[in-house]
C-alpha cells in the first residue's frame, strides 16, 4: 500500500500520524485545507481506510522497527 502513494501522499500521511489537523497539514505542505481533504480521500481509497485514526495507526505499526 505505501508504495502506491506519492511522495506528498506519504507525507501527508506522516503528518496525520503525527495528529496534525488538515489545517495545520495545509500550512506546512503550501496548499489549501479542501486539497488536504481531497488528498486524504485519494489516499483512504488508494490503503482501504476509512479513518485518520486507522491511518495514523497503520503508518506507525508500518514504521515500527520491529
Amino acid at each position: 500500500m505505501w508504495k502506491a502513494l506519492t511522495a506528498r501522499e506519504k507525507r501527508i500521511t506522516v503528518l496525520v500520524a503525527q495528529g496534525l489537523k488538515n489545517d495545520e497539514i495545509a500550512g506546512i505542505i503550501g496548499t489549501t485545507e479542501n486539497m488536504i481533504k481531497n488528498y486524504l480521500k485519494t489516499i483512504f481509497d488508494k490503503t482501504g481506510m476509512w479513518t485518520r485514526l486507522e491511518l495514523a495507526l497503520w503508518h506507525v505499526k508500518r514504521s515500527a522497527p520491529f
